[in-house]
């Protein structure tokens, strides 16, 4: 009796120190993060930028995630990558970071829906319509959004991460969404944790674009940058405090003085966006009757040649470009108007090796002139980044332009040029144009080479400009990049915002850009032909294998018990 007590006692004790050890062992590895990546592109893998800002927050940010509910099934693939993204943020950032899904249809009644929607649209969210299946089996129509908010103390930053070209398929979307998504998120994560808000600004004194024909791209820069406008005024120093400045289409020369002052912030590390143009056109001349094209230089063209680029005095012309209503007849005083392809307005395609337009769809532009990289200066990198596409053309001012055009359009075979550059970025360290030069400056002090530092040069200034709609007594401006005679938006707001971004990245984010996803599509062909073949395998194959199993296993079992009776 007292053996069998004893092993009774032995046996428990053994049970209390398996499930004793599983407990601390289970301890143990929480207090650890493991995990590992096995796909062949790293698509689950942060960046190191990502993983140094995230160890490095000292502040709590809670991400509302509005893509909830019943949705099409690319949307839930959309959604489940957001979740995996912000799960692991919030372990590396050392759950610094909290986010919640919520789902802006949830209200009971179509008001309290509106109401919502009408928030989040006020907000900078964009919402796409889709067809959604309902509880009756049937179809309806669904406003969703693809989009979160990133919040910090009184900071609340949008974000849209949804990629939608028109001109791609939705798995191929859905796909560049997954690619983009780290850089978005972690774009806002950065503003709303920073300490300090970076400066830029629009130079003004030489007939740049206005604050109303850039006023929605300076509302989307402002919220990650303090933006201010002003003259140089040959005042020494006075770009000095600010991380980047922008020269949007001047129509009048610089003064040496001024580009003195521009010539030594960047000799100092200043980042510049040029938008210019050698070509005087005036697009608002072409609805009465023409406009004259001629050649205007600005006394900035020795600068850029130094820097490395020219911009040409000539106008690009590309088959592949806008439709603009042309009147064809008047019948009972009525105007009729038809699209026609207006080859002035070429549609740029943006280079796929570069952070800044990686993903973004086409850039329209309007009367584009041609650029070149000139010089083989080894401490420059230069890269074109917006070009044309095949079936282009440039043609030399002085000459007249009119909208009649478009009705007798050029053969083809003269369009024999294909991406023809129009927009280049720099990176690295630059000479100064006042080298071997009488010093502008009264006290002398003049850098003749630059500290490491980018620049973009875009040969259109319409690219950053927005239209204006007058509208109860007041004028309102149209999104960036919105063609308003097909509805359709361009890549003017996004790329305009990237290059601000790569000029004062100063923390590797926008390298998050070029990562690159590779697309694992079903084929559709064999999906068609080898249909039936692959319902027949995934119906009866589960059934075989069951089959199979439990003969395997009787008979296993049968041998076991005849051998051993």
């Amino acid at each position: 009796m007292k053996r069998i007590f004893s092993a009774d006692n032995k046996y428990f004790y053994r049970q209390i120190a398996i499930e004793a050890a599983v407990l601390i062992a289970l301890l143990i590895m929480s207090l650890f993060h493991f995990r590992v990546d096995m796909t062949e592109d790293k698509r689950f893998t942060l960046s190191d930028p990502t993983k140094n800002i995230l160890k490095n927050m000292d502040k709590d940010v809670y991400i509302e995630v509005y893509l909830d509910g019943e949705m099409p099934i690319g949307f839930k693939k959309l959604k489940r990558s957001v979740e995996q993204y912000l799960e692991e943020f919030r372990i590396v950032s050392g759950r610094r970071i909290s986010f919640k899904f919520t789902n802006p249809s949830e209200g009971k009644d179509n008001s309290t829906r509106e109401k919502v929607y009408n928030q989040l649209i006020d907000m900078g969210l964009q919402p796409v319509n889709v067809m959604a299946g309902d509880n009756e089996g049937g179809k309806t129509q669904k406003m969703i959004f693809p989009c979160l908010t990133v919040n910090c103390n009184t900071t609340r930053l949008p974000v849209n991460f949804l990629k939608n070209d028109p001109a791609l398929s939705a798995d191929m979307n859905l796909l560049h969404s997954v690619e983009g998504m780290e850089y978005a998120i972690m774009e806002a994560i950065s503003t709303a944790t920073s300490d300090s808000v970076r400066k830029i600004a629009f130079i003004e004194g030489h007939g740049e674009l206005d604050e109303l024909q850039v006023a929605d791209v300076t509302l989307e820069l402002a919220k990650y940058f303090t933006v201010d406008r002003g003259s140089i005024n040959g005042t020494t120093g006075i770009l000095d405090s600010y991380s980047a400045i922008v020269i949007a289409r001047p129509q009048q020369e610089f003064n040496e003085k001024d580009k003195f002052i521009i010539d030594q912030y960047i000799m100092n590390g200043g980042k510049v966006l040029w938008l210019y143009e050698e070509v005087d056109v005036s697009s608002d001349s072409l609805a009465y009757g023409g406009t004259l094209a001629t050649y205007k230089p600005l006394n900035i063209e020795d600068q850029l040649f130094r820097y490395g680029v020219r911009v040409n005095p000539e106008v690009v012309q590309d088959m592949q470009c806008l439709l603009v209503p042309v009147r064809i007849s008047s019948s009972g005083g009525q105007p009729q108007y038809v699209p026609a392809p207006w080859i002035y307005y070429p549609l740029l395609k943006p280079s796929s090796d570069s952070p800044v337009t990686r993903n973004i769809v086409d850039v329209k532009s309007e009367f584009a002139n041609s650029i070149d990289t000139v010089g083989r200066d080894s401490h420059i990198k230069k890269q074109i980044i917006l070009t044309t596409y095949e079936g282009s053309r440039i043609v030399m001012p002085p000459m007249f332009i009119s909208l009649e055009e478009t009705s007798d359009l050029p053969d083809e075979g003269e369009f024999n040029r294909r991406n023809i550059p129009v927009a280049v970025m720099l990176e690295g360290t630059f000479r100064s144009a006042f080298m071997n030069r009488a010093p502008q400056s009264s006290d002398g002090a003049v850098k003749y080479e630059s500290e490491p530092t980018k620049m973009i040069v875009v040969a259109d200034g319409d690219i950053i400009k927005n239209d204006v709609r007058y509208t109860e007594g007041h004028f309102v401006p149209l999104t960036l990049g919105l063609d308003r005679y097909s509805g359709r938006i361009f890549g003017n707001k996004e790329f305009i915002v990237n290059c601000i971004n790569y000029l004062v990245d100063d923390n590797g984010l926008l390298e998050l850009r070029g990562r690159e996803i590779k697309p694992r599509l079903l084929d559709s062909k064999r999906i068609k032909d080898e249909r039936l073949l692959w319902q027949i395998m995934n119906t009866l194959m589960p059934l075989l294998l069951v089959i199979v199993a439990g003969y395997v296993i009787m008979a296993i079992r049968k041998r076991r018990y005849t051998s051993g009776g």
